[in-house]
């Protein structure tokens, strides 16, 4: 395997445990950009992963989904390197192999031999060298779970802003690259997008900005819109059929309201309301109050309680007194109720629905992945409320490695990192005669990642399968697992 700087100054080659740890007993990798220092980064990743090359890697890698069967299991082994023939029943896949959808044609392709140039683009310095050295550090991971040494990684420094992303992105394809994972950012991506169009280089973003998608540009981020389409889905099939949503108005939650629209019909359902209020939720009681129909109701049951006065059977009169505590009459007009937001915003939203009468024993919360914030299931309110999640169990496995590794925990985005090396291994690998072309990115069966299974589609959007949690006081627990493949997972 082998790791090349941005301008090719320095390489680290990785051919066994061996050399591993000759590499490891003191060396310090410094990587150039332009002429610029741009960070160190001593082998501390490489000295907790000599083990693990020694004793065969046991992580999360990624295989495709055949459409027919499960996707990879949890288990160390060797790398595979072959494709299995068309319509052939492929057996149980173990990490750390890649099983690539066969061809049409029956005949298997030979492997490819040639090196595969994988450029990754991320923000090295400024205010997001966080966010990009996270991702760096999963890319590693993933090399050296699913690289071989026809896999050359080529690392370049956006610096976070779209004028040097242009740059970098023009000199990773004069460097040869074949596929550019990253950026990070929509603005990024779209100022790296018309180079590598040009060159036929396909690009696989990190980014969640639904609108930039297309063309050459592949988003393997957690879309909005695949996060609304599972948890409406586990809703609907939980016998909920009126869903409101309340959202900030922001980009994020424009895209949930959008989303909403289109999925709630989608799956059979009505949507009864739809409440936006301001990003820093200002007037957030007053659009609560709003979709609650709370006025009406107050009217309602005053007209109620006059009707019942003028009556004078004991079953009227018991039927006023019971109306003596309520604020309202009658129950709202949604049993479902999507919050997509998160903070002080989130759990005050919470909060006000009960107290405009909306009882949280008939109204199912909904949420996103802003909601997959530990401690949650301390505010009452919130408790009982579901939302997506990646799959908990590869996402955990992920989490635990990266923090061994590195010392620290991971920030969520740091998965794509690793899924999108591995993806990128697993088709080089492969033996297709273009295995970065776009017909090769939009396998139908789909990828399986650490955060569960995916596909692109052909408008440059991924579809994702999602897990299910509920917010409890102790924490969140699993309700309904993410689909192991894409067949009959309600896509």
């Amino acid at each position: 395997m082998t790791f090349l700087t941005p301008d090719h100054h320095r390489s680290i080659r990785v051919r066994s445990a061996a050399t591993l740890g000759r590499a490891a007993a003191g060396a310090v990798a410094t990587y150039v950009h332009e002429g610029t220092k741009m960070w160190s980064r001593g082998l501390r990743w490489m000295i907790a992963i000599r083990t693990i090359v020694a004793a065969a890697v046991v992580g999360v890698a990624l295989a495709s989904c055949a459409a027919s069967t499960s996707p990879s299991s949890i288990a160390g082994a060797p790398l595979r390197t072959t494709v299995p023939a068309a319509k052939s029943a492929p057996s149980p896949v173990p990490v750390n192999q890649a099983l690539i959808p066969a061809p049409a044609a029956p005949s298997p392709v030979a492997p490819t031999i040639g090196l595969a140039r994988v450029a990754i683009l991320l923000p090295l310095t400024g205010p997001s060298a966080p966010i990009g050295e996270a991702l760096l550090d999963a890319a590693e991971m993933a090399l050296f779970d699913a690289g071989d040494e026809h896999l050359i990684l080529q690392v370049y420094n956006t610096g976070g802003t779209p004028e040097e992303t242009a740059k970098v992105a023009a000199k990773a394809i004069a460097d040869g690259a074949q596929i550019i994972l990253g950026p990070v950012f929509a603005a990024d991506a779209k100022a790296a997008s018309p180079v590598a169009m040009a060159n036929g280089v396909n690009i696989v973003t990190f980014s969640t900005d639904p609108t930039i998608a297309g063309g050459n540009v592949f988003e393997l981020g957690f879309l909005v819109q695949e996060q609304v389409r599972e948890i409406v889905t586990f809703a609907r099939s939980q016998g909920h059929t009126r869903f409101a949503v309340l959202a900030p108005e922001s980009a994020y939650g424009q895209a949930a309201v959008d989303a909403f629209r289109t999925i709630v019909p989608a799956q059979g359902g009505q949507i009864s309301r739809v409440g936006v209020y301001a990003a820093d939720g200002s007037n957030l009681e007053d659009v609560v109050k709003e979709i609650t129909n709370f006025e009406q109701r107050k009217r309602a049951l005053a007209a109620e309680k006059a009707r019942l006065a003028g009556k004078t059977d004991d079953a009227s009169q018991q039927a006023l007194k019971n109306l003596a505590q309520q604020d309202t009459f009658g129950d709202v007009d949604f049993d479902a109720i999507l919050l997509p937001d998160q903070g002080t915003r989130l759990t005050r939203a919470a909060t006000l629905l009960p107290y405009y009468d909306v009882d949280p024993n008939r109204v199912q919360l909904l949420g996103t992945l802003l909601w997959n914030t530990p401690n949650l299931g301390q505010e009452p309110a919130m408790v009982g409320g579901m939302y997506p999640s990646p799959s908990p169990e590869g996402n955990q496995k992920f989490m635990s490695r990266y923090r061994d590794l590195y010392g620290h925990p991971p920030p969520t985005i740091a998965s794509h990192g690793y899924d999108a090396v591995a993806l990128a291994a697993a088709l080089a690998r492969s033996g297709i005669a273009r295995p970065f072309a776009a017909e090769s990115l939009t396998s139908p069966s789909g990828f399986a990642g650490v955060d569960g299974i995916f596909r692109f589609l052909p408008n440059g959007l991924s579809e994702r399968s999602f897990a299910v949690m509920q917010v409890t006081h102790d924490g969140p627990v699993l309700v309904q697992a993410g689909a192991s493949t894409f067949t009959g997972a309600g896509f």
